[in-house]
């Protein structure tokens, strides 16, 4: 009760000050998160986050000169890293001189992926299989992939099987590229992607294999292949490669990984463990398997 009465005390001694106080240190705090999310910095921010302990560690151990070298280390770090976020920075900025304070604060979370998406993204990679035409395809998850969007062209269209086959026509100026599907949207194509450095992938995987490999091993999006020789179709998750794929495997892959359900109950595999494609091993025959 000691503990509720102070609470109580607490709050009723609050003035309007004090509330102003919060709600704009909440802001704050709540745009670094944003700037943080919005970027593929998780690790600068991690690395920042462990040289900040090693210095207080330093500091109670009474390392002078280890902790004279970390506030050396910490002080320009400030400065690298307002250099490395210049571009969100200024986004920022641009974004509070020309934006209403509302429109600040409504949060831009990636809505789920909606069943016509699927859909339209099935028939169109059955319709490539059958006349072997090549497309990549990345889904967006959690990990955002503005860096990679940079290297191609925005087009932020619905997804649609006559778009995305366009998109993908050979002779088409971004059919080489990736597509990107971020919030349910095609919002980027004939982007650039890293080549996995695996060398026990299949020789006979070619560029787009490699690079839906990639990646699936540097982020933790879904890529989506559909062969210009073969007319297979392929998915990447976490590193693994699973080809072959008949439209309705990759309509059951693509419920799985990236629908949000409701209720816990309607994808009750997915629960007990880490990733949809491990349960996949017992359905899909040579699954996570290296071939001989």
């Amino acid at each position: 009760m000691n503990y509720m009465q102070v609470i109580l005390q607490n709050l009723m001694s609050l003035t309007f000050s004090d509330v102003i106080d919060i709600a704009v240190v909440s802001f704050l705090i709540y745009q670094l998160v944003k700037l943080v999310r919005e970027t593929s910095s998780t690790r600068i921010i991690r690395g920042v986050i462990i040289l900040i302990a090693a210095m207080w560690l330093s500091s109670i151990l009474q390392l002078t000169m280890v902790n004279y070298l970390f506030k050396a280390v910490l002080t320009w770090g400030i400065v690298v890293i307002a250099i490395v976020f210049q571009p969100e920075l200024r986004r920022i900025l641009e974004r509070v001189g020309k934006s209403k304070l509302s429109t600040l604060m409504i949060r831009n979370d990636a809505i789920p992926m909606e069943e016509s998406v699927i859909r339209e993204m099935v028939h169109a990679c059955s319709e490539m299989s059958w006349s072997r035409t090549g497309a990549l395809i990345v889904f967006e998850r959690k990990e955002n992939l503005s860096d990679i969007i940079r290297t191609g062209t925005v087009v932020n269209a619905d997804v649609k099987d006559e778009l995305i086959r366009n998109i993908f026509y050979e002779g088409a100026p971004l059919h080489d590229g990736a597509m990107i599907i971020r919030d349910g949207r095609i919002h980027a194509a004939g982007c650039v992607l890293p080549l996995s450095p695996n060398m026990n992938l299949s020789k006979e995987l070619g560029t787009r294999h490699r690079a839906a490999v990639g990646m699936s091993e540097k982020f933790d999006s879904l890529s989506l292949v559909v062969s210009e020789e073969t007319g297979s179709i392929s998915i990447a998750i976490d590193g693994k490669l699973q080809r072959h794929l008949v439209p309705e495997q990759l309509e059951e892959i693509l419920r799985a990984e990236l629908l949000v359900h409701d209720l816990d109950e309607e994808r009750p595999d997915m629960d007990s463990s880490p990733s949809f494609f491990e349960n996949l091993q017992d359905k899909l025959p040579g699954f996570g398997r290296k071939k001989k």
